[in-house]
């Protein structure tokens, strides 16, 4: 006889302490599981007839599946930028799924207030006004997404049309302007219709920088002649961490009429820290804000926030016209507000973390990371064959080769290092060198794993053969 979901379902308690013992097994041997795993996967099996059951599907797992699984939520992945989970945040995501609740709207449940909560809390953190609504959201890629899309709306708002309504043609060609974009919007612009060509690069600032040189955006918007337009700021680029100047780029609005869009994905976390909250002055000032907290607030995959001054362009964009849904009030419901109607309630490993930890547990988690950074930037500057491409401006290390840095022998290194288990980087092109990134987002990481990643980095870069 093959077990049935009844089955399954009384032995419950048992099945997930089995689970229990499993995960507990793997979170407890991070520090110590290949960081990386190179191998082929096992080839596809065919959909099982019978099924084995909960415990013989657990057992199949852990033989077959879970042996090839990367470290990533332990502390030497540093490949683009990575969290871990904090233990609270763990607890919380297991409950999420227990507790299995649609956080579409408010009805017959406090799960909406408790997403509203812990908001607030995300608010205050990183100095945004009373004035940003906000709503959780998989990633960065859909928070950009969506502030992109109240920014379409501001535009046709700002030229008599309603591009929700009418369509992205209706708005006519649309200006985006950015220094250091990351991919994720342009892929925003080609979901939105208005194009990834409509993003136009402004020159940023001299000296291995990737911050954008105010003066010439102030040029751009200004042959522009009066048209609106809207501004993608960068709080700390995917390379370097660079920072543009939010306050000087919010001040132009004095002269010309744009939406400033915020990409602070995981920069925005700066503002835990007196010692570099400086570099995020202005984010108050943005219309949209985009941050990603499955990165430096160390929540489970997959969470983000989004944050506007104008939710009711949000609603304008996103509202679901149902009847059995009903309409948006002056508080809208969540799935007025994204592109999902059926929504995990992604808040609550965040809810947990912070709850747990506080705002002081959390920044001595970006203090401590922008320290090992710097660890790690000032060995690799002691090794002849190494090279910095740009200082450690916060918690990436970005370097190369000195010597013959093509594509082939970086990312040689890059997979001779994944390859002994040590650590995981991912390769990058910056000031027109090939490169390797390595992010610090994870709270497990220590000095001693600095010293190992290190120590892996330099045993292969002498002779890193493609």
């Amino acid at each position: 006889m093959h077990p049935t979901l009844a089955d399954d379902l009384r032995r419950l308690p048992e099945l997930l302490q089995s689970a229990r013992d499993v995960a507990a097994r793997e979170v407890s041997g991070l520090d110590e599981r290949p960081v990386a795993h190179i191998e082929e996967a096992p080839y596809p099996e065919p959909l099982p007839v019978e099924g084995s059951g909960a415990e013989g599907a657990l057992a199949r797992f852990t033989e077959r599946w879970s042996p090839g699984f990367s470290g990533s939520a332990g502390p030497r992945y540093l490949g683009f930028v990575t969290g871990g989970a904090t233990p609270a945040s763990l607890a919380g995501d297991w409950l999420t799924s227990a507790y299995d609740q649609n956080v579409s709207g408010g009805a017959g449940s406090s799960a909406a207030a408790l997403e509203r909560e812990t908001l607030g809390w995300l608010r205050e953190m990183f100095g945004l006004s009373e004035a940003h609504g906000g709503a959780f959201v998989s990633g960065a890629t859909v928070s950009n997404t969506v502030g992109l899309a109240i920014a379409r709306e501001w535009l046709g708002e700002r030229r008599g049309v309603s591009v929700s309504r009418e369509g992205a043609g209706a708005l006519g060609p649309v200006d985006v302007l950015s220094g250091s974009p990351h991919s994720s919007v342009a892929k925003a612009l080609s979901v939105l219709g208005v194009g990834r060509d409509r993003l136009r690069p402004v020159p940023v600032l001299p000296g291995s920088r990737e911050a954008v040189d105010v003066e010439r955006l102030a040029a751009a918007l200004d042959a522009l002649g009066g048209r609106p337009a809207v501004v993608v700021a960068n709080a700390g680029t995917v390379n370097t961490v660079d920072f543009d100047d939010l306050r000087a780029i919010a001040a132009l609005k004095e002269r010309y009429d744009f939406w400033l869009h915020v990409d602070a994905a995981f920069g925005g976390f700066a503002a835990l820290s007196p010692a570099y909250a400086h570099l995020v002055e202005g984010l108050d000032a943005a219309d949209s804000v985009c941050v990603d907290l499955h990165k430096w607030l160390n929540v489970p995959y997959d969470a983000a926030v989004q944050f506007t001054r104008r939710q009711d362009l949000q609603v304008r964009v996103f509202h679901n016209a149902s009847a059995y849904l009903g309409l948006p009030t002056g508080d809208p419901d969540f799935l007025h507000l994204t592109p999902e109607n059926s929504r995990r309630l992604r808040a609550l490993p965040a809810w947990f973390s912070l709850m747990a930890y506080g705002r002081a547990g959390h920044r001595e988690i970006v203090e401590r990371n922008v320290a090992l950074a710097q660890r790690l930037g000032e060995r690799i500057g002691e090794v002849p064959q190494l090279r910095l491409l740009a200082p450690v401006r916060l918690n990436v290390v970005c370097f190369t080769l000195a010597d013959e840095p093509g594509e082939e022998r970086v990312r040689a290194l890059a997979h001779a290092v994944a390859a002994s288990g040590e650590t995981f980087l991912t390769p990058t092109f910056y000031g027109g060198t090939h490169a390797l990134r390595a992010a610090f987002s994870n709270w497990r990481t220590t000095e001693a794993d600095v010293d190992r990643v290190f120590d892996a980095i330099r045993r292969h870069c002498a002779d890193p053969r493609p």
